[in-house]
């Protein structure tokens, strides 16, 4: 392979002869010094053999322990008397002291007083909120235990009465909406009767009621939007002020379930007035019976 063929190749190989030779030069010129010794680096420490020192001459060789020097006796230096404040000024400072002394008292004394009363309303309060609670309690667990004992009473009872109706029979099965076994009812009552509380019946175009030892109503008559007719039997709860308290018409015994029937007939139910009776269960059941006409 030939080489510097072409002028710009021979161009090429002078100029870089003399970068060369530059770069050769500047070395010798330019370079890093060196010194013979060469310089010492850090921290320099004189020579010596204690930790103070005094004069300009420096010895070569350590120096003898110094002498002992006598110390000389400091005068102690008396405080200052300082001047006593005349009786006068004592008493006008412990005056204006008791007077700062009375005030932030009286403010304290205050300040705890009315804390206290603040307590004590509170305190009472809370105590009358309890008796009155303590004493609703009382009245309900009362009222709960008299209900038991009513319920227990009624109970013996009915099991009395049906073990003696039962002990007479000898028929299975039985009926009743209480959901309890047995035939709910009276021994001489009719087995197809749309009630089972006794009670007044209703004739044509009348109404009728049952609720056992209750006496007799007052009620209102409403009568219907349409031309029909049949007997609309409703139970009714009745509580111990003799008010009827629900109403549920279309009950078993019901021969026309019409919807315009049955609205009068929960109002007429809603309306009856018993007189009150303040031994009878809180919610006694009872039904009212209304015969409808095409009249009425």
């Amino acid at each position: 392979m030939k080489y510097f063929e072409t002028k710009y190749e021979r161009n090429s190989a002078k100029i870089t002869a003399l970068i060369t030779v530059i770069l050769i030069l500047l070395l010798f010129v330019v370079g890093h010094k060196y010194l013979d010794p060469p310089e010492e680096y850090g921290v320099a420490v004189n020579f010596g053999n204690s930790a103070v020192g005094s004069g300009d001459v420096q010895p070569t060789k350590p120096l003898a322990p110094p002498k002992e020097t006598v110390e000389t006796p400091v005068e102690e230096v008396k405080p200052e008397e300082t001047v006593q404040p005349q009786p006068k000024e004592v008493a006008e400072t412990a005056s204006k002291s008791e007077d700062m002394l009375t005030e932030d008292s009286a403010e304290t004394i205050a300040i705890k007083k009315k804390k206290e009363a603040d307590a004590k309303a509170k305190a009472e309060a809370e105590r009358v909120e309890r008796e009155k609670r303590e004493a609703a309690e009382k009245k309900r667990l009362e009222e709960e235990k008299k209900r038991q004992e009513e319920a227990k009473k009624k109970q013996a009872l009915d099991a009395l009465i049906g073990g003696v109706s039962n002990s007479k029979g000898t028929a299975t099965g039985g009926e009743g909406p209480d959901g309890k076994p047995g035939d709910k009812g009276q021994l001489d009552g009719d087995p197809y009767a749309p009630s089972y509380f006794g009670g007044s019946g209703p004739g044509k175009g009348g109404v009728g009621y049952g609720l056992g030892g209750r006496g007799t109503p007052s009620k209102q008559i409403f009568r219907q939007d349409c031309n029909e007719y049949g007997l609309v039997v409703v139970r009714i709860e009745v509580d111990r002020s003799g008010n009827v308290v629900a109403a549920e018409p279309g009950i078993r015994g019901t021969t026309n379930t019409h919807p315009c029937l049955l609205e009068p007939a929960k109002k007429i139910a809603l309306s009856h007035k018993w007189p009150a009776d303040p031994k009878a269960p809180a919610r006694q059941v009872g039904f009212v019976s209304i015969n409808f006409d095409v009249t009425q």
